[in-house]
């Protein structure tokens, strides 16, 4: 007869593995509801009209170098089929299209339903910040819009 050693190791094995294998299931439910905040004010930019949703409450993270910060851009108004190039950026004034060429941070990317954007940003938002958008069409025309920055994302 085999001996039996019972220790607690022994005697709780087989419900720490069920713990392990249940424990993943929690963490595939939670990423599967986000909890996104809330869309900013829409404005309209040439024949677009633009809602910009950021992606979480967070504060901008470094990604390459630059600081990002994520954002949902809807395009409720005009064909995005127009737009040759767009840019999204935050600071005190909107960067030079020369600028945002130079790097491939900040450029929108997506479809028709939806724009992904890592805006370039500072390391903290300060309250003379705004989020600018940065449109030029396929005749040469530049178009720029701005919001301000909601006090949630502001640091104190």
């Amino acid at each position: 007869m085999a001996q039996v050693n019972n220790n607690l190791w022994n005697r709780y094995k087989y419900k720490i593995n069920g713990l392990i294998i249940i424990l993943p299931f929690y963490f595939l439910y939670q990423s599967l509801s986000p909890e996104f905040p809330t869309a900013w004010n829409t404005q309209k930019i040439g024949s677009f009209s633009v809602t910009p949703t950021p992606f979480n409450a967070e504060p901008p993270y470094l990604h390459d170098g630059n600081y990002s910060k994520d954002f949902m851009l809807t395009f409720n108004q005009g064909n995005i089929e127009h737009i040759r190039q767009a840019y999204l950026n935050i600071g005190e004034e909107a960067l030079p299209l020369t600028v945002l060429q130079a790097k491939s941070a900040g450029i929108l990317h997506g479809s028709q339903h939806g724009q992904e954007v890592h805006a370039i940003s500072p390391e903290a938002f300060k309250a003379e910040h705004k989020m600018w958008l940065t449109i030029e069409n396929w005749q040469g025309k530049k178009l720029v819009t701005s919001w301000d920055l909601p006090k949630t994302l502001l640091q104190p």
